[in-house]
């Protein structure tokens, strides 16, 4: 895979000298085929297989930018009669479902969740979990200033229309706002709460396809609870 892992085009790791910005064009495609790889482990192989891993370290892409889905290490097989699988924890922080922290049997959207993660990523070249606190260099060693956890602020502007402030800056605004509005879509269905208002992925390949068109989500309730305490976080820092 000439072109290594996602991640390293996404966010410019350092030790990736070959890193390139990849076109609007490039990110689409490259959701759309990460689409249609995992709905492909889910619904047409002879076992449902469940990734349990899915984030842009595992995303690899070849010459032509076209992204396979890779490293099943932590993968869980589902046979056809079942449809979900009690297995242990497993994944990565910043794409794992709420499912996987209250210890139920999981199914394949737990990998919806992990792949609408990505795909807010994707269009934003920002890690989800990367520290939310910038120090000020202007006041106290103890002040700093809050900034939202990214998928609330994804949803917030998605609800007031405004995805283009979502974009990478390094599209230098060259993107289908379209397009961009469905990714987003998607992605906020994605990361629902409840793995029964998520999509499956086939419906996922439908969307991004253009061939069905889908609601704007409501907020999540875990991301509106994160919103409220950052909210008040910044309440507090007002009088600090």
């Amino acid at each position: 895979m000439l072109n290594g892992s996602l991640d390293g085009h996404l966010f410019k790791k350092s030790n990736n000298v070959d890193a390139v910005v990849l076109n609007w064009n490039t990110r689409y495609q490259i959701s759309l085929g990460i689409a249609r790889g995992l709905s492909y482990l889910h619904q047409s192989c002879r076992e449902c297989i469940i990734h349990c891993d899915i984030k842009p370290e595992n995303i690899l892409v070849d010459a032509a930018f076209v992204p396979k889905v890779a490293d099943f290490g932590l993968a869980a097989f589902v046979g056809r009669d079942f449809s979900r699988i009690l297995t242990s924890f497993r994944g990565t922080i910043g794409y794992l479902a709420p499912e996987w922290l209250s210890g139920v049997a999981i199914t394949p959207k737990v990998d919806v969740y992990g792949f609408g993660m990505v795909l807010l990523e994707i269009i934003s070249g920002r890690r989800n979990s990367s520290p939310e606190i910038s120090h000020s260099t202007e006041s106290s060693s103890n002040s700093y200033q809050h900034h939202e956890y990214f998928p609330v602020q994804a949803i917030k502007k998605l609800h007031e229309g405004d995805v283009k402030s979502l974009m990478d800056t390094q599209l230098h605004g060259d993107f289908n706002l379209e397009e961009a509005e469905r990714v987003c879509k998607v992605a906020s269905w994605c990361i629902q709460d409840s793995e029964f208002d998520r999509p499956t992925m086939s419906e996922v390949v439908r969307v991004l396809e253009g061939l069905q068109e889908i609601d704007i989500p409501p907020m999540p309730r875990l991301l509106a609870a994160m919103m409220e305490q950052s909210d008040a976080a910044t309440s507090i820092d007002d009088y600090i």
